[in-house]
């Protein structure tokens, strides 16, 4: 089970979705940074279900129990071990999967990579339930991140084509990003925010749901972060990225619109701020050169895939009869996660640059 990552900071997540508990373990994060607990809790409340009908009616508190790393107000430099509680759940509800695997979701592939023997309550430790933790110690990266001047935010850039206005991936600013964590539907234009809801509503009222794209910033990286090859800025959070369910896609800068550029238009023309700062005219790469961090606005978007789980019925093989038959899927679920992800984009590239920082820098500078 491949539920650790990370090279100087380790992140380890258990727990399923409908057990007694789920959690994470933080390896390696440096000690002195100040716990701001009022922080955590508003980063586990953006995430958390039950907020509003574009989410699932499941209502857990998402309160984490810290048990250890954490003394009088400051990381130790021990291991840092949270858990959350698991109280609203309906196993039941899944208990046919088994035999009529879900379209989309990780009920077959499960089934036979642990020869049956998978928890599959609720997606068990495949659910979305799992980005919790991964929320809590995006949170806790963050305050380490913050004392070193970098800020990690995103926006729903769209859902269902329905697009927000980008980014502006030279200007884009901490202030900027701080503002749009603090509202309940992270866009920049309100009037694409209605429009997506409506959009939302359309679907659930169909009994079906929809997705979109996630665009995050980070800013205040610092020049030369990172390495060439293997161990790449784009490789280390893709890597993490893509363990967050539903994300089938990320893209750094420009990414995939590159195809329809010349180089004169692609490339990132250096010069000299005010400051006698080396910067680029533009920032088509995403902050990124070779791997390595240029110094620029840090761009990148996930894209995460509609809700597997609708309401409207579908056609699956029954595993023990051989038959395709009609399947209609019960319980609790978001007819449209987008609204809920941008935290959670959020916290896995704050992981991924805490541990990358500190890879770069070592401890003594990290504390």
């Amino acid at each position: 089970m491949g539920s650790v990552w990370g090279n100087t900071i380790k992140v380890s997540i258990f727990g399923e979705s409908h057990g007694g508990g789920i959690g994470v373990v933080l390896d390696g994060f440096p000690s002195g940074i100040a716990f701001d607990e009022a922080f955590v809790l508003s980063e586990m409340e953006r995430r958390s279900p039950g907020r509003n009908k574009q989410s699932t009616a499941r209502k857990e508190k998402d309160a984490p129990k810290i048990l250890s790393g954490v003394y009088q107000g400051y990381t130790t430099g021990t291991p840092i071990c949270a858990m959350l509680e698991n109280t609203d759940t309906r196993s039941g509800d899944y208990k046919d999967f088994s035999t009529q695997p879900r379209p989309a979701h990780a009920d077959y592939t499960g089934l036979v990579r642990y020869g049956g023997y998978n928890d599959p309550r609720g997606g068990g430790h495949f659910s979305g339930r799992l980005t919790a933790p991964l929320v809590f110690a995006g949170a806790m990266c963050k305050l380490f991140l913050k004392s070193k001047g970098i800020t990690v935010g995103a926006h729903i850039q769209s859902i269902a084509q329905i697009q927000d206005t980008p980014f502006d991936d030279v200007e884009v600013t901490a202030e900027q990003l701080d503002k749009i964590r603090l509202q309940e539907y992270p866009v920049i234009n309100p009037l694409a925010e209605k429009a997506m809801l409506s959009a939302i509503e359309d679907a659930r009222l169909d009994q079906d749901s929809v997705g979109g794209v996630i665009e995050c910033a980070a800013v205040g990286v610092p020049a030369g972060l990172g390495s060439p090859m293997f161990d790449t800025i784009e490789s280390k959070l893709s890597s993490i990225l893509f363990a967050v369910p539903a994300v089938k896609g990320v893209e750094f800068g420009v990414g995939f619109g590159f195809a329809d550029f010349r180089g004169s238009h692609a490339n990132d023309a250096f010069m000299l701020s005010d400051d006698e700062k080396v910067i680029t005219e533009t920032n088509n790469n995403g902050g990124v050169l070779g791997g390595i961090t240029s110094g620029m606005p840090l761009v990148f978007r996930t894209v995460i895939k509609p809700t597997p789980s609708i309401s409207k019925k579908q056609r699956t093989l029954n595993l023990s009869t051989g038959e395709v038959e009609d399947l209609v899927i019960k319980g609790r679920h978001d007819p449209c996660i987008v609204t809920r992800a941008a935290p959670v984009i959020e916290a896995a590239a704050a992981i991924a640059l805490a541990d990358i920082y500190v890879e770069g820098y070592g401890y003594a500078n990290a504390e």
